[in-house]
């Protein structure tokens, strides 16, 4: 099973240190294989690397796709949706 989505980083900061932790800490819950790209850019992350995801250099504003594979591929492509959607919790 696959899943595919996309999503707009809303927070202030962008995706630095604690909000790729959030998200990869979130990923690792999951069994599915886990990508995600910036839509501008052809290359994919592995959502379960902290130093990956940061390595996209996720401003305000960048569109994310986050693409699942494997069993649990809908759920898991749902909540990372959910975190990036409620800003990281970034205040």
């Amino acid at each position: 099973m696959s899943s595919c989505e996309r999503v707009t980083i809303i927070n202030r900061l962008g995706m630095h240190a604690r909000p790729a932790m959030l998200l990869a800490e979130k990923a690792q819950q999951f069994k599915s294989e886990i990508l995600i790209r910036r839509t501008d850019q052809t290359d994919t992350v592995d959502a379960k690397s902290i130093m990956q995801l940061m390595m996209l250099a996720a401003t305000e504003g960048t569109e994310l796709e986050i693409k699942a594979s494997g069993p649990d591929a809908e759920a898991s492509v749902q909540e990372l949706v959910n975190v990036v959607q409620t800003g990281f919790d970034d205040d």
